[in-house]
């Protein structure tokens, strides 16, 4: 049943190993969500199980980025996770996956998730609209091509049959998905990131970006590249208002 905003109950899954990380994460949501503090809980893979009844007395789920998790490899909790994804698919569960959350979502559902440091984005980046996209609900109040903050080396080369492409750019095709008919999205920008948040991502995991910002001069330019992204700033907001409160699809 559609809610009101200010009942909405959300549950955001993590996988950060650092409280300050943790803590950082949690405030991105929030401030982009639009949600007050008491309506976000959250659990952690690191130390928290991972299951279905975590959803109890929630409208929506998001899952968030990673710095130093892959959504390439099989980690002790990583098939819990899958499974929670398949779950909410077939409940038709409002979720949200924004980065490696975009990726774990492809994979649980059948798509290919590669790491390609050849085709790294970092920084800030322009994002095109399919066709697709143009017509969704979520995007297509959007402008056809905006720009987005950005931070992987991992990517997911081939969406699960379910999902239509609804935007890619220059770099690489998948940047944002949707299964279709369900309110089941990813993106692979950090849509809970502003500028200055991504900035405090960066810095915090350097060390796992040394392939593709070897030197600190790349590091810097990178740094540089980032911008606010007025478009993207209201997205998981949209989401929540359009797919929990309204109840469209």
């Amino acid at each position: 049943m559609p809610r009101a905003f200010e009942d909405l109950r959300v549950l955001l899954i993590q996988a950060r190993s650092s409280e300050e990380m943790e803590r950082q994460e949690q405030e991105c949501f929030l401030e982009r969500c639009r949600l007050r503090p008491d309506q976000l809980r959250s659990a952690n893979v690191v130390r928290d199980r991972i299951h279905a009844g975590l959803l109890d007395g929630t409208d929506a789920l998001m899952i968030g980025g990673a710095g130093e998790f892959s959504a390439t490899k099989d980690y002790p909790w990583m098939e819990d996770l899958l499974a929670l994804c398949r779950a909410v698919t077939e409940r038709d569960f409002p979720t949200f996956g924004s980065c490696w959350g975009h990726q774990v979502i492809a994979r649980a559902l059948g798509g290919t998730v590669i790491h390609d440091s050849d085709r790294a984005e970092m920084g800030c980046h322009y994002v095109e609209l399919t066709e697709a996209g143009k017509r969704d609900t979520l995007f297509r109040d959007f402008p056809h091509a905006f720009r987005a903050n950005m931070g992987h080396h991992d990517r997911v080369s081939e969406l699960p049959d379910a999902a239509v492409e609804l935007a890619f750019n220059a770099s690489q095709p998948n940047e944002a998905f949707r299964i279709r008919g369900k309110a089941v999205y990813g993106t692979q920008f950090h849509s809970e990131l502003d500028s200055r948040r991504e900035r405090e991502r960066l810095i915090t995991y350097r060390e796992y970006y040394r392939e593709e910002m070897p030197d600190d001069e790349t590091f810097q330019r990178v740094l540089d590249s980032l911008a606010e992204t007025t478009e993207v700033d209201h997205l998981l907001h949209d989401f929540l208002v359009k797919f929990v409160v309204m109840g469209l699809r």
